[in-house]
């Protein structure tokens, strides 16, 4: 059993490393950029087809994009990101400072903490 773990460990950190998410299947989460905007955010693979995908955002949208549009979840504690602070509609600069699933603790550049959810915030 580990054998075959450890191959499959293996063989998607090969895949990741090319920046494209060929490795993916539903149910994995993923950055996917949001209508090519150019910023990442997080989301749950819905559907494969092809070489598509279909992504379900924390914040409830969807999206069906090409593989390439598509990167492995890499947030971690001292990533830097950007979040709608309060839900105010504006994007600060910061870093992670806890994450549990969902739920992501920020560290702003201004010296503000907050405690949020992944699905407001972004990185670049």
């Amino acid at each position: 059993m580990f054998k075959h773990a450890t191959v499959f460990i293996v063989s998607s950190i090969l895949a990741f490393g090319t920046g494209a998410a060929n490795a993916q299947t539903v149910g994995d989460w993923v950055l996917g950029n949001y209508q090519g905007a150019g910023y990442w955010f997080p989301g749950v693979i819905a559907k494969t087809s092809g070489d598509k995908i279909t992504i379900q955002y924390d914040d409830g949208e969807t999206e069906t994009v090409y593989q390439s549009a598509v990167r492995p979840y890499d947030w971690k504690v001292g990533s830097k990101v950007e979040c709608n602070y309060k839900g105010a509609g504006d994007w600060y600069s910061g870093k992670i400072s806890s994450l549990s699933g969902e739920k992501i603790g920020i560290a702003y550049d201004d010296g503000d903490k907050e405690t949020t959810k992944t699905g407001r915030c972004r990185s670049r």
